[in-house]
């Protein structure tokens, strides 16, 4: 799940990226945009309310599939 960022030219060393919208860590962990929205409805995976759009943090979703996987 290495999903990395670079400026427009490609020219500066990628950082890795820190947290998801709802649809890109839908994707990550392989579940539909539906499945996600019902995870974190449920409390299973939590989520960032401070902007506007909901941001899935890596370790969040690291955490769950570790759990999950047990």
């Amino acid at each position: 799940m290495k999903t990395l960022i670079t400026d427009n030219q490609g020219t500066k060393p990628a950082l890795p990226k820190l947290a998801f919208t709802t649809r890109e860590a839908a994707a990550c962990i392989g579940v539909s945009y539906i499945s996600m929205h019902r995870l974190i409805k449920r409390g299973l995976i939590k989520s960032s309310s401070a902007l506007r759009t909901k941001l899935i943090a890596r370790t969040e979703l690291e955490r769950f599939l570790k759990e999950s996987a047990q």
